[in-house]
């Protein structure tokens, strides 16, 4: 079974700031890191660290950026294949991480937005039946759409989280087998039940300190939060996500409370470290979280 990540791939440039600035303010940032990012990027390499067979599709420009891209990818166990365009600067996400450990995100999507049809067509020719199309909101509502209908066609099963939230995604939920939403993104949805009764056959709710929740029709599993002391959010719930799924794929089952408990702890991991793919569990600990009950 492999996964196929369709998504973006960014630099991520952290600015640490005692708090977020008001309309028409100026603050000072205490310090300015960067990390490899883009939720695409960051799902995949959380999934292949954990020993899940996993494919990255995403669109670079050809410049600096996207040369620092690949060379960090080359680094990771994932099978990346960088789409060099023309033309088209590479993705980018300025993060501002307050003293209280929330933050606030700002992504560009020129690459992203550039890619086509095609391009998502073609990186879905090696699939089989039963092997796995994760995707976020960066792409256009056109190559999305073709993405998730080649999926189908392949026997594929899919995974959506719709962040950044585009209106296109109201016409796609039948497509989709799992949707992970956080509670904001579920509450601009109408529900987790509106999302199955739109065709999505189960909802993995995100909840922060809470935990979270697997809804299916008739059915709900929750699950708690991992204790942790939080220290930077960036990525976690994209690493919940691929741990969540690759959890599940490695053991050939369904999402279950067990795949829940993994993405938990993985996701405690991440928000205790700052940075966004260098914060995720290295292979060896993904491994362990993913050996235990």
């Amino acid at each position: 079974m492999k996964a196929f990540v369709i998504g973006n791939a960014a630099l991520d440039e952290t600015v640490s700031v005692d708090d977020f600035p008001r309309p028409g303010a100026s603050i000072f940032g205490q310090a300015l890191s960067q990390d490899l990012g883009g939720k695409g990027v960051n799902q995949a390499v959380a999934m292949a660290r954990t020993g899940l067979a996993c494919h990255l599709i995403a669109a670079v420009g050809q410049d600096a950026r996207g040369r620092e891209i690949a060379a960090r990818l080359a680094a990771e166990p994932v099978m990346a294949q960088l789409i060099a365009l023309p033309g088209v600067a590479t993705d980018n996400s300025i993060i501002l991480m307050a003293g209280h450990g929330e933050n606030a995100v700002i992504t560009t999507r020129a690459a992203a937005g550039a890619m086509t049809p095609d391009h998502a067509i073609v990186a879905l020719e090696k699939a089989a039946p039963g092997d796995l199309l994760v995707l976020q909101g960066n792409l256009g509502a056109a190559t999305t759409g073709a993405a998730l209908r080649a999926a189908r066609a392949r026997g594929m099963r899919t995974a959506l989280n719709p962040s950044p939230m585009q209106d296109y995604v109201a016409e796609l939920w039948p497509l989709v087998d799992c949707a992970f939403v956080n509670e904001d993104e579920a509450a601009m949805l109408g529900g987790d039940a509106a999302l199955l009764a739109q065709g999505v056959a189960e909802v993995v709710l995100t909840l922060g300190a809470r935990g979270a929740a697997l809804v299916r029709p008739g059915a709900r599993i929750d699950a708690p939060a991992s204790p942790c002391v939080v220290v930077d959010t960036t990525g976690a719930g994209d690493c919940f996500m691929a741990v969540a799924l690759a959890s599940a794929a490695l053991r050939g089952a369904p999402l279950d409370a067990r795949a829940l408990r993994h993405a938990a702890i993985a996701a405690a991991w991440t928000v205790g470290r700052a940075g966004t793919v260098s914060a995720f569990p290295d292979t060896g600990a993904m491994r362990a979280i993913l050996a235990g009950d």
